[in-house]
């Protein structure tokens, strides 16, 4: 459904609205109306990167989220942090809990993190050792990372690397990425090594989950899309070719070693890479997802390079980019997040952009960015 069909789908619902308010001789009350369940959906707030400059990626997202539109929970895709040529350190962890206090209407719990690139540990550091310590999705480090698993509005199943949540009939599947264990040079040299991870054992929970569940709305999540689904997730996309034919950066760094091939998508599966795990699944198993999030390009939500945009369909499940909060980490970043509203009892969900600086657009609401997904089948809130 194209962004025109969206908007006559909106004034159509208020028309049948009034025309039940009047038939019923007077206004329908709030308890008539469908229930709404609003996701928001961010990531890439690489909030050390935009302290250098002055500003708070992610206190300024999440201030003007609480200001200007309801959500009821969100989702964070990953890269928190900002560290380029090292690991993210304690002092960042600091500074990014200090934004995350900024929230006025919703605890931290109502935020659900996965790790993308730049929040893994270096070679040699315990798995995940900054994302488990200050982003914590468990609540394993309470002490440091604050999160209280009790305060979660929709209990968390599973561990830092991979956890499901449930909303009603939606059924999310979230998947950290993580250091590829077969390359030696990951943080540091690599600048977090661009080429998306996950392993065997998160796959096999991915398709167990999926196959178990035929009535949900499955919702995936990880820091990095699918290989060719949304804007410059095909190979070498994510770089520029020079005209003596060899490669240099551009919506991602290049290092020879990183497998900059693969800089834009998942792209190392139980330690093999270019696996398609994923990919290879669904083409077998069209429809079995709903929603694919991910992030890690940042780009305007106009950019449609490599013929794909920020939302594609592709194996009947659609893929969105909902990157990036940040202003200053990569060259074509435009900060701004996605809001998704599932109606009760309706098979189709709105998906709105907006635009958290004027650079690119107005700051709000970006219009020509809006759609309405077809799910397969409706939501209930259960």
């Amino acid at each position: 459904m194209n962004v025109e069909q969206a908007s006559h789908l909106t004034r159509r619902e208020v028309l049948q609205a009034t025309t039940a308010s009047l038939v019923l001789g007077g206004a329908a009350s709030a308890a008539d109306e469908p229930k709404q369940f609003n996701l928001w959906a961010f990531g890439d707030a690489h909030v050390g990167t935009d302290l250098k400059k002055n500003r708070e990626s992610l206190a300024d997202a999440l201030r003007q989220s609480e200001a200007n539109f309801t959500w009821n929970i969100a989702l964070n895709v990953g890269d928190l942090s900002g560290g380029v040529h090292q690991s993210p350190d304690d002092a960042e962890g600091e500074a990014m809990l200090k934004q995350f206090a900024v929230l006025k209407k919703h605890k931290r719990e109502a935020i659900y993190d996965i790790a993308g690139n730049h929040d893994r540990n270096a070679v040699g550091e315990p798995e995940a050792s900054w994302f488990r310590k200050w982003v914590d999705p468990t609540g394993e480090n309470t002490k440091t990372s604050r999160v209280d698993p009790k305060e979660r509005p929709y209990p968390i199943t599973g561990t830092w690397e991979r956890y499901t949540i449930r909303v009603g009939n939606l059924l999310f599947l979230m998947m950290s990425d993580r250091n590829e264990p077969t390359q030696k040079i990951g943080r540091g040299k690599l600048g977090g090594n661009p080429g998306g991870v996950v392993t065997g054992e998160t796959f096999a929970w991915w398709r167990d989950l999926v196959e178990a569940n035929p009535k949900s709305i499955i919702l995936s999540a990880h820091h990095y899309v699918l290989k060719n689904t949304t804007v410059a997730s095909g190979e070498w996309e994510g770089m520029t070719k020079k005209p003596d034919g060899t490669w240099s950066g551009n919506y991602h760094g290049y290092f020879e070693q990183g497998t900059p091939i693969g800089a834009s998508y998942l792209y190392w599966g139980d330690s093999k890479p270019d696996a398609q795990l994923f990919e290879k699944y669904l083409a077998d198993h069209p429809a079995a997802t709903a929603l694919w999030f991910g992030g890690h390009t940042h780009t305007n939500p106009d950019d449609a390079y490599g013929k794909k945009s920020h939302i594609e369909t592709k194996w009947g499940t659609h893929f969105l980019n909902v990157s990036a909060l940040t202003a200053h980490h990569g060259r074509n970043s435009v900060p701004m997040s996605r809001l998704l509203t599932f109606t009760e009892g309706s098979d189709e969900v709105r998906v709105r952009c907006w635009m958290h600086t004027k650079q690119f657009a107005p700051q709000g609401w970006y219009a020509r960015a809006e759609r309405v997904l077809k799910l397969p089948r409706a939501f209930q809130m259960g």
